[in-house]
């Protein structure tokens, strides 16, 4: 069966012997039947009252027989438990007059069979003498696989006194044929007789053992009969004739009555096709996605008759979810020099909208197994590089982020409750499409229409006609992103702005138009340290690190095998091994590294009004946090004291290294670098190249440091491979504008 269908069927009945019982405790306490025989090792237990009072219990010994005071013996073998009470009565009433007497039996013999044949533990089994032929199959174990279940024997005496068939009990539950065993009885299992499969749509799959059946009905009788997803009466045969070939036959069970089955037949009953007659399929961004009745001249219209079909139930679920009672805000957890919000990021994850968000998101054509979980937003990816800014800020203590943590640290002290999410992505109105199969070749072709014209114009160009077996797709503009005109765009204005907040972007609409019609900036905006960020930006960033990250890993494998060969004592390979683990553990810090996405905007120390900001067309997703000016410049690095000092107007990078102590030992000062508040890096080696800087001269140490600006000062670096190596990383991430993360490679 397995070689040939190419799955396994299981023996009919076999099953029922899966899980023996261990021992037969049970029947012994089962109600004696009326023709019990008493014998040898029976108790019988006897009470009298009358004229004469005695009770006992009593065994039968070996002779048959029972020895009762003033009575004698009695002979009760043989003797059935229904007659024992009179039998008792008549031989008592020998000796006594005027009684009565009541008799029941206690413990019961034991007998002794032989199990053999076709069986899982042939052998010899000390059973209860109530057991019957189907108990001692089961402490056997039952037949073998290639044993009968409908030809079981019972022998006696030297004579078959029982043919049991066990599909009796299957099928119909009869178990009048069941013998009562007898000690020296001899079971019988036979090898099985004439085996067919039978498969498909049938009630009963499995293998089954023919004993008068010959027909096939008789053989779908045995399998429960076909299934109401078989198709029509023809079965499909495969055969082999004279163990030497197969063939395939089919048997028309309505007409065909002459064909019979034979041994080692697979019968496979076929089921009828999975379309659906008179139908069609709406599917996607709807309220009730399903199959529905189609009839003639029925139109997309007719399936989606009004907006509220196009609605999704996420969509309620979601937006139900909203007016439920939120907790209180958290305690703000104290830290030194202030409090801080319990958690680390000071925006909620939830997100501004739908869209595409997650670095991971699946693809459009995934949609329909994901549409219910609805979009991340980009607030979530927005989220968590504002945590990992906020991180990176902590441990640097400013950096190119630095001024959105002061603005979130000044102006918010608790963690973000409340935001603006898109409860389902929206609607796709543009594109539609009919997936339709030819009849004639059953090639497949696609019909495109516009949705907002066939179900809200109701245009004949557009309302298509529906044909029996179509499939209706309609999409949200998370399946397919059309034209960014039609997208839903949410931007978040943070700081000084006069009505700061969340706003849903018009079609082409700019970053000043924007903030124009927002209210503008207040006195106390810092333009120049706004921080501008973009989810695409900081994808497109985590990319290139991840790429460069692999690129490097081989440079790193390669000259870790290079150093090894090349090792001739163990100080070289042991000095080669650690500086491999260096190199590893600086890559692991890229990979590490969180983008922020942040576009430096390029504006001038001194901008002020809103025409100074740039006419960017603005996406999904956009932030802009614009502080008032900070009163802060942060020094780090190899100082004595790094830490964060008033800002005076005018004051020099020498003037602020001074204050933290000058460099130390370890510094580099050929590498030192200011990191801007706008989020632009000026370096030693380029600083008479920066637009802004407000030169004294062409030194370094004597430009003019702006308010939020953090000067760097890095470790001097050994010449070694690795550092140089590590070098390549700080430099690749400064690139990507994470300086503080360099900083955090380097150390």
């Amino acid at each position: 069966m397995a070689a040939s269908a190419g799955k396994m069927l299981p023996i009919y009945g076999a099953g029922l012997f899966t899980a023996r019982p261990s021992t037969f405790a049970p029947v012994s306490n089962i109600p004696v039947t009326a023709d019990y025989a008493i014998g040898p090792g029976d108790e019988l237990r006897i009470q009298i009252w009358g004229q004469v009072s005695q009770h006992g219990t009593f065994v039968v010994d070996r002779t048959g027989a029972i020895s009762m005071p003033t009575v004698g013996a009695i002979h009760v073998a043989g003797v059935p438990y229904s007659h024992l009470s009179d039998f008792l009565k008549t031989q008592i009433a020998r000796v006594y007059r005027n009684f009565d007497l009541n008799v029941n039996l206690g413990q019961l013999r034991s007998i002794q069979v032989f199990v053999v044949g076709q069986v899982k533990q042939p052998g010899s089994y000390t059973i209860s003498s109530l057991s019957t032929l189907v108990n001692a199959l089961f402490v056997s174990g039952g037949p073998l696989p290639q044993g009968t279940l409908r030809d079981i024997q019972v022998r006696r005496n030297g004579e078959t006194i029982s043919h049991f068939d066990l599909y009796d009990l299957l099928l119909h539950g009869d178990k009048s044929k069941d013998v009562r065993l007898q000690a020296g009885d001899v079971i019988f299992v036979p090898a099985a007789g004439p085996q067919v499969a039978v498969l498909g749509s049938v009630n009963t799959p499995g293998i089954y053992e023919l004993r008068a059946e010959k027909s096939f009905h008789q053989l779908m009788e045995l399998a429960g009969g076909e299934s109401s997803t078989a198709s029509d009466a023809h079965l499909r045969v495969e055969r082999i004739y004279n163990h030497s070939e197969r063939s395939e036959i089919e048997i028309d069970l309505a007409n065909d009555n002459s064909a019979n089955a034979q041994d080692g037949d697979i019968v496979n009953v076929t089921s009828i096709l999975g379309r659906f007659q008179n139908t069609v399929t709406l599917r996607g961004n709807v309220a009730n996605p399903g199959r529905y009745v189609w009839h003639q001249g029925m139109h997309v219209s007719d399936l989606i008759p009004n907006r509220e079909a196009l609605v999704t139930r996420s969509y309620y679920q979601r937006l139900n979810k909203l007016g439920q009672v939120q907790s209180e805000y958290d305690e703000p957890v104290p830290v030194a020099g202030g409090v801080r919000a319990s958690s680390a990021s000071n925006l909620s994850t939830n997100g501004l909208s739908s869209g595409l968000t997650s670095e991971n998101a699946s693809s459009a054509s995934n949609y329909e197994g994901t549409r219910q979980e609805g979009a991340l937003g980009l607030g979530a990816a927005a989220a968590e590089s504002a945590a990992n800014r906020n991180q990176q800020d902590s441990t640097s203590g400013g950096g190119n982020s630095s001024i959105g943590s002061m603005l979130t640290a000044n102006s918010n002290t608790f963690e973000a409750k409340t935001d603006v999410v898109l409860n389902a992505p929206d609607i796709d109105w543009g594109y539609a499409v009919i997936e339709r199969q030819n009849a004639a070749d059953l090639t497949t072709s696609l019909e495109p229409f516009n949705l907002g014209k066939a179900v809200i114009d109701k245009d004949p160009a557009q309302d298509l006609e529906l044909l029996s077996g179509d499939v209706v797709t309609i999409f949200s503009q998370a399946d397919i992103h059309g034209p960014s005109s039609q997208q839903t765009k949410f931007v978040k204005l943070e700081g000084e702005f006069f009505s700061a907040g969340i706003y849903s972007v018009r079609p082409g609409e700019t970053l000043r138009q924007l903030v124009r019609r927002a209210g503008g900036l207040t006195p106390d905006a810092y333009l120049f340290g706004s921080e501008f960020t973009r989810e695409s930006v900081r994808r497109l960033q985590r990319q290139r690190i991840l790429e460069y990250a692999d690129t490097l890993e081989s440079q790193v494998s390669a000259n870790t095998s290079a150093a090894a060969a090349s090792s001739i004592s163990a100080a070289d390979a042991a000095a080669a091994e650690a500086s491999a683990k260096a190199a590893q553990s600086a890559v692991a810090h890229l990979r590490q590294a969180r983008p922020s996405g942040r576009i430096v905007l390029e504006l001038k120390p001194d901008s002020k009004d809103v025409d100074s900001l740039p006419n960017i067309e603005l996406e999904d997703g956009d932030q802009f946090i614009v502080s008032k000016t900070p009163a802060i410049v942060a020094v780090q690095g190899q100082v004595y004291s790094a830490n964060s000092f008033i800002y005076k107007k005018g004051k020099r990078v020498k003037d602020y290294v001074f204050l933290a102590g000058g460099p130390d030992r370890m510094a580099d000062h050929k590498r030192e670098y200011i990191l801007r508040a706008d989020g632009s890096v000026l370096s030693y080696q380029y600083g008479d190249r920066e637009k802004h800087s407000i030169f004294v001269s062409n030194k370094f140490d004597e430009q003019t440091v702006l308010a939020g600006d953090t000067i760097v000062v890095p470790p001097v670096l050994m010449q070694g491979s690795l550092m140089r190596d590590i070098l390549n990383i700080s430099t690749v991430v400064q690139g990507f504008g994470l300086g503080v993360a360099a900083i955090n490679v380097l150390q």
